[in-house]
């Protein structure tokens, strides 16, 4: 779990399962983009990433069915995150998206696998381990920026 405490600004504070569940929602859909090799797929999850990176992972749809569906049948209290270290892990999975889909629509279908394996390895760290490498990398540039 990744927190980030700011006394200037204050951030929106997420359900920090939430960004998991989509995670494993996330890890499915890329690995069914690389065995398949379709571009669809990887569209459709540029897209949610779109979403989550410009308007925040709360509102992505894997995010609407967690709070409608997931979310109730939980008993214990929720863990909150800063929203901030998931929406930049939604603009880095958004990149490595557009890359892949650069990548199949210019022939270069290795680019597209690599790319596509690359989100499919953070997506399945964060949806098994609890590991959110985009948040990590956030941490990160975050500490370098203040020193």
């Amino acid at each position: 779990m990744t927190q980030v405490s700011n006394s200037v600004k204050v951030s929106t504070l997420i359900d920090a399962r939430g960004p998991r569940f989509g995670a494993a929602i996330t890890t499915v859909v890329l690995a069914a983009a690389l065995a398949t090799n379709n571009v669809w797929f990887i569209v459709a999850q540029a897209i949610v990433f779109a979403v989550g990176a410009f308007k925040g992972p709360q509102f992505t749809p894997y995010a609407f069915i967690y709070k409608t569906l997931v979310k109730p049948r939980l008993k214990n209290e929720f863990e909150k995150e800063d929203v901030r270290p998931p929406q930049f892990a939604q603009s880095v999975g958004l990149l490595f998206a557009l890359v892949a889909i650069a990548g199949a629509t210019s022939g270069l279908n290795l680019l597209f696998s690599i790319a596509v394996a690359g989100a499919l390895g953070a997506a399945f760290l964060n949806a098994a381990f609890k590991f959110c490498l985009g948040c990590e990398i956030y941490l990160l540039l975050l500490r370098a920026r203040s020193k």
